[in-house]
C-alpha cells in the first residue's frame, strides 16, 4: 500500500466518524475524530469567501503552522485575556469542547518580520520580528475579523491546528 493510499483510508475513516458526530458539530462544537484530527464548525464571516458561516473544517493538530495556511485558534476573552490554560497537544476531547475557536490565516511566525503595515495593534510592539512563541493571525475579511489587527500577537500555544480541508 502506498503512503497516499494509507492517508486516503485514514481520512475516509475519519469522515465516517465525523458523520456520526455531525450533531455535535452542528451545535458549533469541536468534535475530536481520531488521534490528531478535529472537526470545527466555522462561525461568522471573517474568512469569507474562502470559508463561510456553517462550513465544517477538518483540523490536524500538532505540527507548527506555516505562513499562508489557515488555522483554528482559541478566541481571547474581552481585554485579550485567555479564559483558561491552553488545550494540550495530546489526543482526545479534553479541553477542546467548551472553548470558542477562530479560523484565521497565518501572516507571520516567530522570527518573521512583523507585518506592521496591516496590523495596527502591533504598531508600538518592540522589535521588528515576531517574538518566540507568538504568531500573527489575520482573517481574510478584515472588516469583520477579530484577529491580530485588534488583539496583537496570538500565543502559538493557543493554535489548535491547521485546517486540512472543508468537510
Amino acid at each position: 500500500m502506498t503512503p497516499g493510499t494509507a492517508l486516503r483510508r485514514r481520512l475516509r475513516g475519519a469522515a465516517a466518524v465525523a458523520a456520526g458526530a455531525a450533531l455535535g458539530s452542528a451545535l458549533g462544537m469541536a468534535v475530536c475524530l481520531t488521534r490528531g484530527l478535529v472537526v470545527v464548525t466555522v462561525r461568522g464571516t471573517s474568512m469569507a469567501p474562502a470559508f463561510r458561516d456553517g462550513d465544517r473544517v477538518l483540523v490536524r493538530r500538532g505540527p507548527r503552522p506555516a505562513v499562508g495556511r489557515v488555522v483554528v485558534a482559541e478566541r481571547p476573552a474581552s481585554g485579550g485575556a485567555w479564559p483558561g490554560p491552553p488545550v494540550g497537544p495530546g489526543p482526545g476531547t479534553a479541553g477542546v469542547h467548551g472553548r470558542d475557536w477562530l479560523i484565521k490565516r497565518v501572516a507571520a511566525l516567530p522570527g518573521d518580520l512583523v507585518p506592521f503595515d496591516c496590523v495596527p495593534a502591533l504598531a508600538t510592539a518592540p522589535g521588528e520580528r515576531v517574538p518566540p512563541g507568538k504568531v500573527v493571525l489575520l482573517g481574510d475579511n478584515g472588516r469583520v475579523s477579530l484577529d491580530s489587527r485588534e488583539v496583537g500577537y496570538f500565543p502559538l500555544e493557543r493554535v489548535l491546528g491547521t485546517v486540512l480541508r472543508r468537510r
